[in-house]
């Protein structure tokens, strides 16, 4: 217990030091700044809290990381300075290694590999990475997970959560939304815990690669893997941002670029899913010139309803269509009380427009995000996969231009947009069977359901429920509205008559007044006290039944 209040009252102290300049600060990027701008350092600055986060261990650099991706929460510089958290720390011994091993897999190490390099390819907060070799002779490499980091990462979920519910008690917690935040947060780090979630995220991706001879992902090997070890084909190359010019030369930038970038828009568009971690050092150029994906532990799902929708946005950016961007927008997020919309189509089609110009500089994540950023600035939330879209295709920008410096994002969307189209136009087979059987239901209850219509026209009893406004919310109103004026009245009238008494001078007294006007002047006072209080407390009761009545109108409407 002691331990757990000594790590809330840290988690509370870096909240207290950068929430106010975080959330606070400008969103918007100034226009007469420069590229080179950078924040200075201080107690609050941006740096300064990506080494706090840092400090604080696994489960706070993954939170940082995830907040990198909330443009329409936070300043650039801030989001800037959490892309750049590293989680990579001192190695863990190899006897951890070893044991976990054998706890999940049920064998010793040497006897499932016949080499096991006991040094560490990488390390990181949530486990590290060695290469092996089995006993029938394959080339891997294992990933292990640090020993006691659920339990960590447990115990730290426990104390963001306290730390939510106070930051929610708060209006600017409420309109972030932090416990609905950190709710996506907890599957997310659940998943990253869960290497079988990254086996078979390897093992799908795997089988939408086997059209691209370009694309290669590691194949796991299931029989020497668990929740815990995850073992893997290992493939032989450089980061892509190891590529000098020389290695350029030896291989084909541009159709690795093509190919990247088509790879990851058709996996996001038709399937609905999201690689949310492809940097640089998450993507190889194998010996044999093709595009190695590893590290798929960050995967999510883009639901139907936002693909199409996507989709769109993506074509009237790449046409700089900008009323057409700032519609879809508008239709994907959720407005909060202060959004105003003529201001944010205004500020979206200045931004689209300006892109014209740009030509290859042009770089569709980046246009994403500052769409985010602008959402955010005027009142209009974004769904949480947007964001992780904008920096998704920002990674794949910076990739793609390595590979060819020549490369365009806006031309490849044109490119390979029409193709996505075209898959989400075809129905599964999952969804024509879903219609035909909705249809069957219709067709069966329809003669049923016309004849209950037409009896109850012939007989006079066809009623037809129209409900402009709500009649009975409107006499509620109007009869608490005449309680107040009443009791406002009758405080008034006892008021003047406790003055009146004052001047009579007759009776007993109470502190040199007739005590008869005291108590008049007390019940008068302790009444306008609770008229105040019941005011206060049944406006904020109507506010929040105001509010969860429009988020039910918006769940409805998307």
């Amino acid at each position: 217990m002691p331990n757990s209040t000594a790590r809330l009252a840290n988690i509370l102290m870096v909240a207290a030091r950068h929430a106010g300049p975080a959330l606070t600060a400008t969103g918007a990027s100034d226009p007469f700044g420069v590229d080179e701008a950078v924040a200075q350092p201080g107690s609050g600055s941006p740096e300064k809290l990506a080494s706090d986060l840092e400090s604080l261990g696994a489960t706070f650099v993954k939170l940082g990381q995830l907040m990198s991706t909330r443009y329409d929460l936070l300043p650039a510089p801030y989001t800037e300075a959490l892309q750049r958290l590293q989680d990579g720390v001192e190695p863990f011994g190899i006897d951890d290694v070893h044991r976990t091993i054998e706890e999940d897999l049920g064998a010793r190490t040497r006897d499932l590999f016949s080499e096991f390099d006991e040094v560490p390819l990488a390390s990181a907060s949530i486990g590290q990475v060695h290469r092996a070799v089995t006993r029938s002779g394959r080339d891997v490499v294992v990933k292990v997970q640090r020993p006691g980091v659920r339990e960590q990462v447990r115990g730290d979920m426990e104390a963001l959560d306290q730390v939510a519910k106070l930051v929610d008690a708060t209006r600017v917690g409420r309109r972030v939304g932090t416990q609905a935040m950190l709710a996506h947060f907890r599957r997310t780090l659940a998943d990253e815990l869960d290497y079988r979630k990254e086996a078979a995220n390897l093992e799908l991706f795997g089988r939408l690669a086997e059209s691209e001879p370009l694309i290669v992902v590691p194949k796991p090997y299931r029989d020497f893997s668990s929740s815990r070890v995850l073992t893997m084909e290992r493939i032989a190359g450089k980061k892509v941002t190891d590529v000098g010019p020389l290695g350029l030369m030896d291989i084909d930038g541009p159709a690795l670029a093509d190919a990247l970038f088509g790879f990851m828009l058709r996996t996001m568009l038709d399937e609905g899913l999201l690689h949310a971690d492809p940097h640089p050092g998450n993507l190889l150029v194998t010996d044999d010139g093709k595009i190695g994906l590893i590290d798929l532990g960050m995967v999510t799902t883009v639901p139907k309803r936002l693909q199409s929708r996507l989709i769109k946005l993506l074509l009237a950016v790449s046409e700089a269509d900008g009323e057409a961007v700032a519609a879809t927008l508008a239709s994907l997020g959720h407005p909060l009380e202060d959004y105003d919309a003529a201001s944010f189509r205004d500020e979206v089609s200045h931004l689209v427009s300006g892109t014209l110009s740009l030509g290859a500089d042009l770089q569709a994540g980046t246009i994403l995000v500052e769409l985010v950023r602008l959402s955010g600035d005027h009142g209009l939330r974004p769904p949480a996969e947007m964001s992780l879209v904008g920096k998704t295709l920002m990674n794949l920008d910076q990739s793609a231009q390595h590979l060819d410096p020549s490369f365009e994002p806006a031309a490849a969307i044109a490119d390979h947009l029409p193709r996505a189209l075209t898959a989400s136009a075809k129905p599964s087979l999952a969804t024509v069977a879903v219609g035909a059987l909705e249809t069957k239901e219709f067709a069966e209850n329809l003669p049923r359901r016309a004849n209950q219509i037409v009896s109850a026209l012939a007989d006079g009893e066809l009623e037809l429920r129209v409900r402009a406004i709500d009649e009975d919310r409107v006499m509620r109103d109007a009869h608490r509205m005449v309680n107040r004026l009443t009791t406002g009245v009758v405080l008034a009238a006892i008021t003047i008559a406790a003055a009146l008494m004052t001047r009579s001078g007759t009776g007993p007294t109470l502190l040199g007044y007739p005590a008869l006007a005291v108590v008049f002047f007390l019940l008068a006072a302790v009444g306008g006290l609770a008229l105040v209080v019941s005011i206060v407390l049944s406006d904020r009761r109507s506010a929040k039944l105001a509010r969860q009545s429009q988020q039910r109108r918006d769940s409805a409407i998307h």
